[in-house]
């Protein structure tokens, strides 16, 4: 099933995912490959038998692995593949480089890529959802994307080609993301690194960064675009939607909509996958009644339900 190839990067079977996701969820993958370089994950894919379903992975960030793990060959990237390298109004980054570093780096060196300091997770994530904040997306900066397919050729996207729409890109089953490159405005390094630290300090003071969360549960219920961003000017916010249905502080098992921040679902400690997902369901179906507004999940979530239990989607 894995093929005759030799990884020098680790393999491990029956590996659990919960460790690997910032809501601490998740079973096991029937096999976990983090390759060495992009030589050892080319020669793994091009070995792998083609019937054998790959589901690339980023640090967990937006992510929940339901209780029964995955079925499939998990791919994350590590240090082999976080290089970032800036130059005047342009940054190339691997696609395991934390989003942050890549803001921090960026505006050290003049180049405004300030929007990504505060979304969580890492560039492969940010491309494959279009990630954004504060006005500015992904799909606004992107040059082009690295990718290597599920043969294991590597090959490069067009920003056209990767079709963002909001919160969303096009990218066939198996291709795992490398690296990207930026290009973005120029700007004062002292001037970029103050607007970074304000909107630390208003995250901070809006979000509850200290808890186990995977970032806004989910996506503002109007005001897309054709382009891929969301319209501000007419745009309602889930997190009034779900206040409206009197669901901020909802509980269900060690799950809760965060009391801070409504649209934040967290772990309080013990939660399972189902706890998470049945919650999540909850408020969509509180919302719905209310409202009329049906919310779609911004959070992935990913696998099979352990078994003997319900599936949140039924």
């Amino acid at each position: 099933m894995i093929g005759a190839y030799q990884p020098r990067g680790t393999l491990t079977p029956h590996r659990v995912l919960a460790d690997l996701t910032w809501l601490r969820v998740g079973g096991p993958a029937d096999w976990l490959f983090q390759p060495a370089d992009l030589a050892d994950l080319q020669g793994f894919l091009k070995a792998l038998d083609p019937e054998v379903p790959v589901f690339p992975m980023g640090v967990g960030s937006n992510l929940i692995v339901r209780d029964g793990g995955i079925r499939a060959v998990v791919i994350r990237l590590g240090r082999g593949f976080n290089a970032i390298s800036v130059e005047v109004g342009r940054a190339v980054a691997g696609a395991a480089a934390l989003d942050a570093h890549v803001a921090r780096r960026s505006a050290e060196a003049g180049v405004d890529l300030t929007f990504l300091r505060t979304i969580p997770g890492s560039i492969g994530g940010a491309i494959r959802m279009n990630a954004g904040c504060y006005g500015s997306y992904v799909a606004d900066v992107c040059q082009s994307v690295t990718v290597v397919t599920r043969t294991g050729e590597v090959i490069e996207r067009t920003a056209a080609e990767m079709a963002f729409a909001y919160r969303q890109s096009s990218l066939p089953d198996g291709w795992v993301i490398v690296g990207a490159t930026f290009a973005a405005p120029l700007g004062d390094p002292v001037e970029l690194a103050a607007r970074m630290a304000a909107q630390i300090a208003a995250r901070d003071a809006s979000q509850p960064v200290k808890d186990r969360s995977a970032g806004s549960t989910f996506r503002n219920p109007a005001g897309f675009s054709s382009t891929g961003r969301d319209d501000d000017s007419h745009a309602l916010k889930a997190w009034k939607v779900i206040d409206d249905a009197g669901m901020r502080g909802a509980t269900m098992g060690g799950a809760q909509m965060s009391p801070k921040h409504s649209n934040f679902l967290i772990n309080t400690g013990g939660a399972s996958a189902a706890d998470l997902e049945g919650l999540g369901e909850e408020v969509r179906k509180r919302v719905f009644q209310d409202s009329g507004l049906l919310l779609e999940w911004e959070i992935m979530r990913v696998g099979e339900p352990a078994p003997d239990s319900g599936d949140a989607d039924k």
